[in-house]
């Protein structure tokens, strides 16, 4: 009895230009979306990274102030320190006055309490100006406090809202990244590359556009009549003439 021969016959899936462009305008909507979530959610990195260095900013100015105020105390110790001695001198030049036995020892004695009485005068003076210095500088101090309290303040909401936003939009951007992977699989290397090329170069990220009441949907040049038949044909991949964006009919997803 012969063997009857059967024959198998694998069906091959021909990818079309218009299935390119589908795909291609498809990608572009799903990247768009990507581009989308990425920019609100950018915004808010940047945001918090100038508000993390004014409060950078701020502790450096505040540790700055402070060592400044701890100057200003050692300076107004050493004045008082430096009266104390001068006041203690005065006692002892007087007691050695009540001793004295002649006018040259009671010239130079009186010369040394003068003296002494002088160095008090300048060390009150310069406390005067010490503490009025730590006034203001405490008062800096305080306001710059405000300021820190504040952009913590910011700080915090900001953060919180990023958190928000990542939460909230990140099941929605790893189910998109599926969807541009899928997308990309219909489309050579060669094209993608291209498309990618594009949307590097372009505002807003849009590789590719429909013609839009006869002009390009991206710049806004007109397309000549022929130029729009053969994008209406869907049987080759052409770019405006004037962006370099990918054109394609905007009735293509009616078929």
């Amino acid at each position: 009895m012969a063997k009857t021969a059967t024959k198998t016959t694998k069906k091959v899936n021909i990818i079309t230009v218009e299935d390119k462009l589908k795909a291609l305008y498809q990608l572009q909507c799903v990247d768009s979306n990507i581009d989308n979530i990425r920019v609100v959610r950018g915004e808010l990195p940047l945001e918090i990274q100038d508000l993390e260095d004014d409060i950078f900013g701020l502790n450096t100015r505040i540790e700055k102030y402070n060592e400044e105020l701890t100057a200003l105390d050692d300076n107004l110790a050493a004045s008082r320190l430096k009266k104390k001695d001068a006041k203690a001198l005065i006692k002892k030049y007087d007691k050695q006055i009540a001793n004295i036995k002649n006018n040259r020892e009671y010239e130079s004695l009186s010369k040394e309490i003068e003296f002494q009485t002088l160095e008090i005068e300048l060390c009150e003076k310069k406390e005067k100006e010490i503490k009025v210095k730590k006034l203001m500088k405490d008062e800096v101090i305080a306001g710059t406090k405000d300021t820190l309290k504040e952009r913590k303040k910011e700080l915090k909401i900001k953060n919180g809202e990023l958190d928000e936003i990542t939460k909230e939009t990140e099941k929605e951007e790893k189910s998109l990244i599926k969807k541009s992977d899928k997308a990309q699989k219909v489309i050579e290397d060669r094209l993608l590359n291209a498309y990618s090329r594009i949307r590097t170069n372009v505002r807003n990220g849009l590789a590719v556009v429909s013609v839009d009441r006869d002009a390009c949907g991206g710049c806004k040049n007109m397309i000549p009549p022929q130029r729009q038949l053969d994008i209406r044909m869907h049987k080759k991949v052409i770019v405006c003439e004037h962006c370099g964006r990918i054109l394609i009919d905007a009735n293509m997803f009616d078929k």
